[in-house]
């Protein structure tokens, strides 16, 4: 979540047709979800999910998350209030012709009550948490209301950025920061600290148990996928508002240039980290 420095850009009407929620909901589902594959794989791999699992995955977007999980046996619930995402997941989990199939998969707009299901033994949380200039403790609410949903001993996953000297995007998603208005001090992207993971976790009566890390490069067909994938993460909202869309897609395009391919597709390496903790 382009201008003319990305190539044959349609004029600005077109760019406020992208930023529709239901165009940038397929921007997420289509360019920037795929993303974090590998973290999802990786953490899947390492808490053994199967079976046994019944799995909370919190800000599901458009079910990508969930796909590997439902793949291995486990039951999940997806859970996003972004109602075009939601419906992108239900296509992608719940399709129509599999005939009662999807009756491992559950998603909801809002958490679950806990006499709905058995109790949850993996949350997840795959969103990689920012520092929000406001101050705003989202991630801890978002457990607040999930973890009386887990059972005792449930493995938790929160995710982050690793280092930005070993993640190419931070330069790319500092645009936001630089745009967003500073007097407003409005949610313009800071990287996270090094123990930003630890403290959510400790702040809401999580144990930590474990970390790790996973290379998750960003590659994009071409320079317009890249910016549209990239404003889909509403990561620079922000700073649209502060000195409209097309200056963002202007400065977005040119943060961008030193990572196209000689073939014309853009790559930046980057670094995930995950942190497992436990119910206690």
């Amino acid at each position: 979540m382009t201008a003319s420095l990305v190539r044959h850009r349609p004029p600005h009407a077109d760019t406020e047709n992208r930023q529709s929620p239901s165009a940038r909901a397929r921007d997420w589902a289509e360019i920037q979800e795929r993303m974090l594959v590998p973290l999802h794989e990786a953490v899947h791999e390492r808490l053994d999910v199967g079976p046994a699992s019944r799995l909370l995955g919190l800000r599901c977007g458009s079910g990508l998350a969930l796909l590997p999980a439902v793949a291995r046996g486990a039951a999940v619930t997806g859970v996003d209030s972004c109602p075009e995402l939601l419906a992108l997941a239900r296509e992608r989990l719940l399709p129509a012709d599999r005939n009662g199939g999807g009756a491992q998969a559950q998603l909801w707009a809002r958490l679950p009550r806990a006499t709905e299901r058995a109790p949850f033994t993996l949350v997840t949380l795959f969103e990689p948490l920012r520092r929000p200039a406001d101050g705003s403790e989202e991630p801890g609410r978002l457990l607040a209301g999930a973890l009386p949903l887990a059972a005792r001993g449930a493995a938790v996953v929160l995710v982050g950025w690793g280092p930005p000297e070993r993640c190419a995007t931070s330069s790319v998603l500092r645009v936001a920061a630089k745009l967003a208005d500073p007097l407003r001090r409005a949610d313009g992207w800071r990287p996270a600290g090094r123990d930003d993971l630890e403290e959510t976790a400790r702040r809401a009566g999580l144990r930590p148990d474990g970390s790790g890390r996973v290379s998750c490069p960003f590659g994009y067909a071409d320079p317009d996928s890249a910016v549209r994938g990239l404003l889909a993460t509403g990561l620079f909202d922000a700073a649209a508002r502060a000195t409209g869309a097309e200056q963002v897609d202007k400065e977005l395009a040119e943060a961008l240039h030193p990572y196209r391919r000689p073939d014309g597709t853009v790559r930046m390496p980057n670094v995930f980290r995950y942190l497992i903790a436990r119910v206690p």
